[in-house]
């Protein structure tokens, strides 16, 4: 059996969110950036400021052991800070971490967008990365993971074997509503009129309502349904594998086919602290050179992929059709957020 790994979607919540789950690990000693040390030669320096505790196991937790990984393998002295929602804060933070030759800061969350736009005007030999967000102004640089591209292939499957389809999110944000819009535009993709019922819950946690949400849509008729609500997506997995084998849905952000092996028919996964640890080599070696803000999508295979449920596979027309939808989403000929 696979390991359940539920990344928590305020990780999107950095993009005002999204996101995910972590591992457990013992408590780190706090570092403050005044302690941040003066720069020493080539030493690849890279701080990281956290909006919570790095031991959230969680959001917080994906970026303090992705800046683990820059130091054990890429040779990066590292610092962090766990900050309050102060945007003054933010600031004095970035300058510190600039200040004393650091190659590069990440701010976990689109809220400190706005300081890094400001104390970058002074540090143009720092790049300032933030993540969930789509900025690039000079050494400001936006990370965003795109879950549209995988939910557009959610959709794919759902127009190919289901009459009607329903969509179970969490709150309404940008990164949820995305992965909606990603969803619809597959479907459609397949059949202009295709049937799509969706309805946010407001929240992450409750699973009996993303339960009644799903048993809703399932009473009109819908024979494939979707959360991206995290753990309150739990409710919709209860909901189709109580409704028969001939209910399809799909897992987000982890391995959920325990919760429903005979409903589940594959599972995304994102790994959005590879990404980071990528994004710091190429820094590090001076190959590192936007020409926007950076979306990780499905062309990278080691942070967005999808695996299939073997034990419940798709008809080799519908794998057909995923895969084509795929190609063209990596090659940049499917827009997967045409409306926006």
């Amino acid at each position: 059996m696979k390991k359940i790994t539920i990344v928590f979607v305020l990780m999107m919540v950095g993009l005002l969110l999204v996101a995910c789950g972590g591992t457990e690990q013992a408590a780190p000693e706090e570092t403050t950036s005044e302690e941040a040390a003066p720069a020493e030669g080539d030493v690849f320096k890279v701080g990281l400021l956290s909006p919570g505790s790095v031991n959230d196991d969680g959001w917080n937790s994906i970026a303090y052991e992705a800046l683990q990984r820059i130091e054990s393998e890429l040779g990066a002295e590292i610092s962090y800070v766990e900050m309050e929602q102060d945007p003054a804060s933010f600031e004095k933070a970035f300058r510190d971490y600039a200040s004393q030759g650091y190659d590069m800061v990440l701010g976990h969350g689109f809220e400190f967008q706005d300081a890094a736009l400001t104390v970058s005007k002074e540090y143009p030999d720092t790049f300032f990365f933030i993540s969930s967000s789509r900025v690039h102004e000079g050494n400001v640089i936006g990370l965003n993971t795109d879950s549209s591209q995988p939910f557009f292939l959610m959709g794919v499957i759902a127009a190919n074997t289901a009459p009607s389809a329903g969509f179970v999110g969490g709150m309404e944000i940008p990164p949820i509503a995305e992965a909606l819009d990603g969803f619809v535009a597959g479907a459609k993709s397949v059949d202009p009129n295709y049937p799509i019922s969706s309805t946010f819950i407001g929240n992450f946690t409750d699973s009996a309502a993303a339960k009644e949400a799903a048993l809703g849509m399932l009473a009109e008729g819908a024979t494939f349904v979707v959360p991206d609500a995290d753990v309150a997506g739990l409710g919709v997995f209860q909901a189709v594998a109580e409704a028969g084998q001939e209910i399809g849905t799909f897992g987000a952000f982890g391995d959920f086919t325990d919760n429903a092996p005979d409903n589940i028919l594959g599972n995304y996964f994102a790994n959005y602290g590879q990404g980071v640890v990528n994004i710091a080599k190429q820094v590090r070696d001076g190959t590192f050179n936007p020409t926007g803000n950076v979306e990780f999508g499905l062309a990278n295979e080691d942070v967005m992929w999808i695996e299939f449920n073997e034990n419940n596979p798709l008809p080799e027309d519908v794998m057909q059709a995923v895969e084509a939808a795929k190609a063209g989403i990596i090659s940049g000929e499917i827009d997967t957020l045409p409306n926006n």
